[in-house]
Parts: structure tokens; C-alpha cells; sequence
């Protein structure tokens, strides 16, 4: 069954069930010596793959103002050209950075820099307004985060921004922010088949909000591409493996979550699927305010993701086979609990 558009929470702002993440196409960017970006691309590649993702019905795309240190916003105002009414465009704010040396310099949640950092947005995106204006700074405490919303209001009274969110994997604070903020409509969390995220679905259901999913693809681990002896380039920010990347260590995958890759893998793909589309299939029957935005940084890629529309959600026998499978995996990791020769991360327990 095909899945084409989703609603923004409660924005109204109807958008392409499947998004395109744009962390990649900003390109090298660093903090100090380690790598954030995903290594060199070609801008012109990266405008290809935009423009491709629009003809394909993909109407969806997340970046952020340090993604390449301002570089990423500007290749998408770039590929987006004549074709802005076409594009829903969500970014995010909160990090300082240098775009001369393309480095992270800190983080700034006051309102001051809330306002230049919008106007800075809206230069590099080469538009007039931002659909959904998200906050990145993901551990900010709540009151910080709550004493920014008259200033977001504002910005949407202006008619600078359409929607905001906050970008984090703290249910209690993203349920928090939007009790008290009138035109927040979105959670950005990380979501996968290897990793679910029930208490965020629950927020967003409670709250209506839309779930914008990053990491559907667990940053490459669930294209099927990477095996044991792969090993990513040091210029790639999964080959240096900062401590809040969980998939990749030493600049390899990560032997457990390749195990349940494994696991689940024929499940995923057992009607013909390809794997990264079975995955995305998965989130899609998680929840129905899920918009998955795997990142793409080639035309191929981006045909590859958005293929999946056509298959829509995993049926439900389907669906149900990836749960026993990550149950028995579950099983087998309690039972080999005192041979702790190989960390197992915790599956979650059974979906509410």
C-alpha cells in the first residue's frame, strides 16, 4: 500500500511521507580536529540528487545552518531554485559556527541570536520563509528552551517561519515545550528499526505532533552495505565515532548492531523489498506521524529511498515477523547475559 503525504502535527502543512536528510550534501565541517560531516561531496551531485528527490514526489528536506558550516543551506537554496513552492524546507538553529573555517564554535541558546541566526538561514536558503524552524541543541534544560518561544512566535507573526520543533530524544521536554508553544508541531528524534522510540510516539500522539525521524537508516548500517571488515574514511564523522554515535566504533560498523541488522534483514526484505526500504517501511507501520528523512547524497540514492512511497508501510504479518525476530534476539542476549564477550545494546521492550 503506497504512502504519499503526512500533516505536520498540528500545523496543517502537508508534506511527502518521506523527507531527504541533508546533513551529507553540506559537506567537511568540523569541531577542533573531528570530522562532523560525511566527507567531500559534489555540490553539483548534491543538487542533482535535490532536484530528483522533487520530480520523485519528495517534498520534504531537513538540513540545519551548521550542516558544512552554512554550506548545506546554500546548496539547497541552490537546488531549490525555481522550484521553492514545490519544497517544504525545515532547518535548525542553535550552534555557532564559522563559515570561513567551516568549524563549530559553540552553542547560543539566547533569543538575540535566535533572530540572526533565522536571518542568516533565510540568506543562505535564498527564500523568504522556513517551513519548520527546529531547535538543535537537543539537551537544552526546558526553561532555556521555553524562554525562546514568545521570540519564535514572533518570527511566525512576521511570517518568517511557518511551524518550529525542537530536535530531541527527551520525550518529557519536547512534551513540555509544545504545551507551552502555540505553533510548535514537531519532534525531530532518532527512530530504526534497530533502535524504537516509544515514549517520543507517545508524546507526539499526545501532542500532535508531527515525528520528523532522523537516523532511519542508522546512518548507512540498514543499506546493507557495510559488513565486519568495512571501514570508513577518517574525514567521515562515522569513522571517528564521537561517543553519541552508537552504530559506528573504531571506524567500523559496530559488531552488535551488524548482528541485528542480520537478524531482521529477511524479515525487512521478504516481499521484495531492498533493505533500506523495508526499514523505511517499518517506520512508516510504527506510527502514522512518522516522516522518515534518510540522509541522500547521489541520484541513486535518493531513487533508492524514494522508491519505498510505492511500497508504503510493512504489512501487518510482516511487521509482526520483524517483532519476533528482535524479540528472540532480545532472548538470546539475556540468555548469553553472563558471556559478556560481545555487548548487546537493549531492544526495546514490546511496542505500546
Amino acid at each position: 500500500m503506497a504512502v504519499s503525504t503526512r500533516t505536520l502535527g498540528r500545523s496543517g502543512i502537508e508534506v511527502s511521507a518521506l523527507g531527504m536528510g541533508c546533513w551529507a550534501i553540506g559537506g567537511p565541517w568540523t569541531e577542533g580536529v573531528r570530522p562532523l560531516g560525511w566527507g567531500a561531496v559534489d555540490d553539483d551531485e548534491s543538487v542533482r540528487t535535490v532536484r530528483r528527490a522533487l520530480d520523485l514526489g519528495v517534498t520534504f528536506f531537513d538540513t540545519a545552518d551548521t550542516y558544512g558550516a552554512g554550506h548545506g543551506e546554500r546548496i539547497l537554496g541552490r537546488a531549490l531554485a525555481g522550484r521553492r513552492d514545490e519544497a517544504v524546507i525545515a532547518t535548525k538553529w542553535g550552534y555557532t559556527f564559522d563559515e570561513g573555517t567551516r568549524q563549530v564554535t559553540g552553542e547560543d541558546p539566547s533569543p538575540g541570536y535566535l533572530r540572526r541566526a533565522v536571518v542568516a538561514s533565510l540568506r543562505r536558503l535564498d527564500t523568504d520563509r522556513i517551513d519548520l524552524y527546529q531547535l538543535h541543541l537537543g539537551d537544552l534544560p526546558l526553561p532555556r528552551a521555553e524562554a525562546l518561544v514568545g521570540t519564535l512566535e514572533d518570527l511566525v507573526a512576521d511570517g518568517l517561519v511557518r511551524a518550529y520543533g525542537w530536535s530531541t530524544d527527551r520525550a518529557d521536554r519536547a512534551g513540555a515545550f509544545a504545551q507551552v508553544a502555540r505553533h510548535a508541531t514537531a519532534v525531530q528524534h532518532g527512530l530504526s528499526v534497530l533502535r524504537d522510540a516509544p515514549t517520543l510516539l507517545v508524546a507526539c500522539d499526545k501532542h500532535d505532533l508531527a515525528s520528523v525521524v532522523r537516523g532511519p537508516l542508522a546512518m548507512g548500517l540498514l543499506t546493507g552495505k557495510y559488513t565486519p571488515a568495512s571501514t570508513l574514511p577518517r574525514d567521515d564523522v562515522r569513522g571517528t565515532a564521537p561517543n553519541w554515535l552508537e552504530w559506528f566504533r573504531g571506524g567500523r560498523p559496530a559488531p552488535e548492531w551488524l548482528r541485528r541488522v542480520a537478524a531482521v534483514r529477511g524479515a525487512l526484505t521478504a516481499d521484495g523489498r531492498t533493505l533500506a526500504q523495508g526499514a523505511l517501511g517499518w517506520i512508516w507501520a510504527r506510527s502514522g506521524r512518522t516522516v522518515p528523512v534518510p540522509g541522500a547524497r547521489t541520484v541513486a540514492q535518493m531513487e533508492e529511498n524514494a522508491a519505498a512511497l510505492r511500497r508504503g508501510p510493512l504489512a501487518p504479518d510482516q511487521f509482526a515477523e520483524v517483532e519476533l525476530r528482535l524479540a528472540a534476539l532480545r532472548t538470546a542476549a539475556l540468555r548469553d547475559a553472563d558471556r559478556p564477550h560481545w555487548p548487546m545494546p537493549p531492544v526495546p521492550a514490546a511496542r505500546p
